[in-house]
């Protein structure tokens, strides 16, 4: 019986329960990255972390630790899905250079430079100027790329972003965005940017969360497919892989935590309208985890080869964790 395909989401942050790790299995994930955190400090990381171990533990025929690409290859040929950690803000390291090494060595293996907002590394997407790194994310990149602690700028600002890749002596990530030539919401990022990223060895994730999406909830599956095709007609196949953003059973009240955190008294609706502040419907052919398959179909449909799509689906990921998970020799 041939075995089944090999699928990496590189980004979630659904409300986990059995049934999704269930769906994780039917849906034939490897892997995915799960965010830990938005705005948490070091001790409120470390328990969601304790959270996660629990539930490893307790699943232990559905998930296990991700720490490297083997564990990808481990969990393909059980039937299991490998859990890679991974931070949405540079929150946990707090101000503490030293904490970027214990955040890797308890298992995080992204972290993105900024939330939306100015951070003490670099600057988010929502803020009116972009100042770029600064002196401490200059020096905290060196860190992370020492420990193998990939560097992910998809909600950080364009020049904030193009420093990070130049400053950086190891490839960056986008885990989760769009092109905004083909649809041009804030988070999306430029031509520019995403030429630079994969021109580097770094990868880009695209994003399934409607407000990134052509026509948002009603955006098709050949228009998604045909973005990921014209994409890879400028950046190559290699440097492309799926990281949905999906948000699956969360409660809308999950929404107001992302945006506002603890820096805001003010609702801040950011890439939402004050008319819709909670989740977007998902578009009917990517309802939640189960509906994966459907992104390498649509691949197929739309005229990429089978080899490209599953490169797509997770060889590309799971190419990207072999080279740089790892700390520098």
């Amino acid at each position: 019986m041939a075995q089944a395909p090999l699928y990496i989401d590189n980004l979630q942050y659904a409300n986990w329960s059995p049934d999704l790790f269930d769906e994780m299995a039917q849906a034939h994930l490897a892997a995915v990255h799960v965010t830990i955190c938005y705005h948490e400090n070091f001790r409120q990381t470390v328990e969601n972390m304790i959270s996660w171990n629990r539930y490893i533990e307790a699943h232990p025929n559905r998930l296990m630790f991700g720490r490297t690409g083997d564990d990808v290859r481990a969990a393909h040929a059980s039937g299991r899905t490998a859990i890679f950690y991974g931070f949405q803000n540079c929150a946990p390291m707090e101000d503490d250079i030293g904490l970027i090494e214990i955040l890797h060595q308890l298992g995080g293996r992204f972290m993105q430079l900024t939330y939306n907002n100015q951070s003490l590394l670099a600057t988010g997407c929502y803020e009116a100027e972009d100042s770029g790194l600064t002196r401490f994310g200059r020096q905290a990149i060196k860190e992370m790329n020492r420990v193998g602690l990939v560097i992910d700028m998809s909600h950080s600002a364009e020049r904030s972003s193009l420093e990070a890749i130049e400053a950086s002596e190891r490839p960056i990530s986008i885990t989760h965005a769009n092109p905004d030539w083909w649809h041009p919401a804030r988070r999306n990022k430029s031509h520019a940017l995403i030429e630079a990223l994969t021109q580097s060895g770094g990868m880009i994730g695209f994003s399934l969360y409607p407000h990134h999406l052509k026509d948002g909830s009603d955006c098709t599956l050949e228009s998604f497919c045909q973005m990921i095709a014209d994409a890879a007609e400028r950046y190559g196949v290699s440097a492309l892989g799926i990281g949905s953003d999906l948000c699956q059973n969360q409660p809308d009240s999950v929404v107001e935590w992302m945006r506002n955190g603890r820096w805001s008294r003010e609702t801040d609706f950011g890439e939402g309208s004050a008319a819709n502040p909670g989740f977007p419907d998902q578009p009917a052919w990517f309802q939640g985890i189960r509906d994966f398959p459907n992104l390498a179909k649509g691949l197929r449909d739309i005229g990429f080869a089978q080899e490209e799509v599953d490169a797509i689906m997770g060889g590309n990921w799971l190419g990207f964790y072999d080279r740089n998970f790892g700390g520098q020799s």
